[in-house]
């Protein structure tokens, strides 16, 4: 899984739509998932699919229904690596500070 891939999927608006209603921890079939997100069952599946490739979410078949669940670990890892632009952005700001009170 790249970080590329994970922004890129997250970069969608229903594809984070789809991220943030599994992110209270809950497994929702594709069917209930697609609710209301404003595009057909097969966009939805079509969205659902990408963040699957992208590793964001993970796909369990059910009996006639597929579960979706969020893959935290994806998400974490998206997590550490904005941290760490985060750390260094702030070091480089106080470098600059310190620079010009100097």
């Amino acid at each position: 899984m790249s970080m590329h891939a994970i922004f890129k999927a997250l970069g969608d608006p229903v594809r984070l739509e789809i991220v943030t209603r599994l992110s209270d921890g809950s497994s929702y079939t594709i069917g209930k998932l697609s609710e209301n997100l404003g595009v057909s069952r097969q966009g939805a599946r079509k969205q659902i699919q990408a963040l699957a490739s992208a590793e964001l979410i993970q796909l369990r078949p059910v009996g006639r229904e597929t579960q979706v669940s969020l893959n935290t670990e994806s998400l974490q890892q998206a997590r550490l690596f904005i941290t760490n632009l985060e750390q260094q952005w702030d070091q480089r700001l106080q470098a600059l500070k310190q620079l010009t009170e100097e």
